[in-house]
């Protein structure tokens, strides 16, 4: 069995492809290793990938380009997809909206394509994001709430996207699985996300910059959580489920934490104070997220188990050890 993972370079995608391996499945990865960040921290998880280089193949391949997507995957017999590739970051959307169109639609709408042509396919497993609520004010979120108000274009790329698998599994019987991802972090996490910004910066002895003077709220998740439930929806068919046809999950810690707690368990693990550096809110940017886990766990018994107080602690363990600081 071989599943393709794309946005292996990536944070999440990086430690699905190792789970993956570690458990001892062959995995051909794909990524275009952009700047949208330092290439150097994505080579350096490929690096960590290459002790199972027997059953690893990494392929440099834009999934926004058809031709080469089609080439990169011409000579493996795939069974499962985990499509994780995308552009990432509410803000930077707003700056770069064309990004968004070619990785997020473009790319997205290519896989589809690549699994509506592989007969041997047996699902495949897709990137939504919790972004797609916009701004509900009901609490918890849950998979039947409106979503037709994103406040970002990153949020209406991945609207568009469940929207497309959608109409393809309808089409064509492709059985795929969405999944809104909220607030994802961990060792090997994103540079330009709140955690690692916030760390860096308190080591450096540089303000942080805490949107909405601090009220907000954040359903943080810690990756090994996010990765078993990526794996159980990939691997696993519901005692209810024909296999076919789309489904959409949340994925969250089913817990929102206060933007100033995270603060609190940074300073208490890196044992420095932050200079904060109080702001209004920005543009695209929500007050609260909180993920309703009800789906998933009936279908999938997924448990998130992991808290923000003992998950910031490995995050600061790794950001420490590894010099992370740099990037």
């Amino acid at each position: 069995m071989t599943y393709l993972v794309t946005g292996v370079a990536g944070f999440i995608g990086f430690h699905v492809a190792q789970r993956l391996l570690q458990r001892g499945e062959r995995v051909v990865g794909l990524d275009n290793l952009d700047s949208y960040y330092a290439t150097a921290l994505k080579q350096r998880r490929l690096d960590a990938l290459k002790p199972h280089h027997n059953a690893f193949r990494f392929v440099k391949c834009d999934i926004s380009d058809s031709a080469a997507l089609r080439s990169a995957a011409s000579d493996i017999a795939i069974t499962k997809i985990v499509h994780l590739a995308a552009q990432a970051g509410v803000r930077h959307s707003i700056d770069h909206p064309e990004a968004y169109g070619k990785t997020n639609l473009i790319g997205h709408l290519n896989m589809l394509e690549l699994a509506r042509h592989n007969d041997a396919l047996e699902r495949m497993v897709y990137a939504s994001s919790s972004s797609v609520y916009g701004a509900n004010t009901k609490m918890p979120f849950s998979e039947d709430d409106p979503v037709e108000k994103p406040v970002s274009l990153y949020a209406a790329s991945k609207r568009a996207d469940e929207l497309m698998s959608i109409a393809y599994s309808h089409l064509y019987d492709l059985p795929l699985i969405g999944l809104r991802f909220f607030t994802v972090y961990g060792p090997w996490g994103r540079p330009d996300m709140a955690l690692w910004k916030f760390a860096k910066a308190i080591m450096q002895d540089q303000p942080i910059p805490v949107f909405n003077h601090g009220r907000m709220r954040r359903d943080f998740t810690y990756i090994d959580d996010i990765v078993s439930g990526i794996l159980a929806t990939v691997d696993q068919v519901p005692e209810f489920s024909n296999d076919q046809g789309h489904r959409l999950y949340n994925i969250g810690n089913n817990q929102p934490e206060e933007l100033m707690h995270l603060i609190a368990c940074l300073e208490r693990e890196l044992g420095r104070e932050a200079m904060k550096e109080l702001l209004p809110m920005q543009p695209g940017d929500v007050h609260e997220t909180y993920a309703d886990i009800t789906r998933i766990s009936r279908d999938y018994g997924f448990r998130p188990t992991t808290s923000l107080e003992d998950g910031v602690a490995k995050f600061v363990r790794w950001f420490k050890g590894s010099n992370a600081v740099q990037y």
